[in-house]
């Protein structure tokens, strides 16, 4: 049943983790995840939509593309996106954990999480927070790029991959930010990850000399060199930061 006294912070919490992981422009009250997290909330699916449209109004990156989300709006969502815009893993964690905790579950039954190969004390807490904040980067990414592959235009999910500029391994600051990720399919996502391929700061693929020595192999020609210089598809939002290209460039690129 719908409430109808003021959210909550913890329901605004949820909202913006809503507000990561659906297409702006696909935010509507039929859509199954506003349809999931309003239940959950026990709010109405056209109310929570309407608190998705109040996060739209404070994003920077969809007026820059003229839109401009609902006029009106709380100073709870100002104080959440505040807290939250750039903390990606306090949010990504915080919000999941919430969630987790609305369905009586614990953390550490989400749904990325493989309970038999966890360790134990501490190492066990690091490793639930990566993997639910590993699941948060992939459905971000995922939705920001509407499910397509930056590069080729792919839709079939299960081709696709959140992909890393900077890798994991090397910066654990940028982790969950959105702005240090692509979406790639399978193949090119390990050519990025290998230098093989990169994305200029201007987003076009760049293609490694490495391949000149594959010139008469027609699949090289057909996955790789034929998007030589091409426009990567941007996403919605979470524009992919200038400053992790040119680090991919310089660090892992083969020139």
């Amino acid at each position: 049943m719908a409430k109808n006294k003021n959210w909550t912070k913890e329901e605004t919490i949820i909202a913006f983790n809503v507000y990561c992981k659906i297409p702006f422009k696909n935010s509507s009250k039929t859509h199954p995840l506003i349809v999931k997290y309003a239940n959950l909330i026990g709010r109405t699916p056209s109310a929570l939509n309407m608190k998705i449209g109040n996060f739209g109004r404070l994003d920077p990156e969809l007026k820059q593309q003229g839109i401009t989300g609902l006029t009106h709006g709380s100073v709870l969502e100002e104080e959440v996106w505040n807290e939250f815009n750039g903390n990606w893993d306090k949010l990504a964690f915080e919000s999941e954990k919430l969630i987790a905790e609305l369905q009586n579950k614990n953390i550490e039954e989400f749904e990325a999480i493989d309970i038999g190969d966890l360790p134990k004390g501490e190492d066990r807490e690091a490793v639930v927070k990566a993997r639910v904040n590993q699941s948060f980067f992939r459905s971000t990414i995922l939705s920001s790029y509407n499910l397509k592959c930056c590069i080729t235009g792919l839709s079939i999910p299960d081709f696709l991959i959140a992909s890393h500029i900077i890798p994991w391994s090397r910066n654990e600051e940028h982790r969950t930010n959105p702005h240090n990720g692509l979406c790639l399919n399978s193949i090119h996502d390990r050519a990025f990850d290998k230098g093989f391929i990169t994305i200029t700061p201007e987003y076009k693929v760049l293609i490694s000399r490495y391949f000149d020595d594959y010139s008469d192999d027609i699949a090289v020609n057909k996955f790789f060199k034929r998007f030589q210089n091409r426009p990567i598809i941007l996403p919605d939002r979470f524009l992919p930061s200038k400053s992790f290209l040119d680090w991919h460039y310089s660090n892992i690129f083969k020139k």
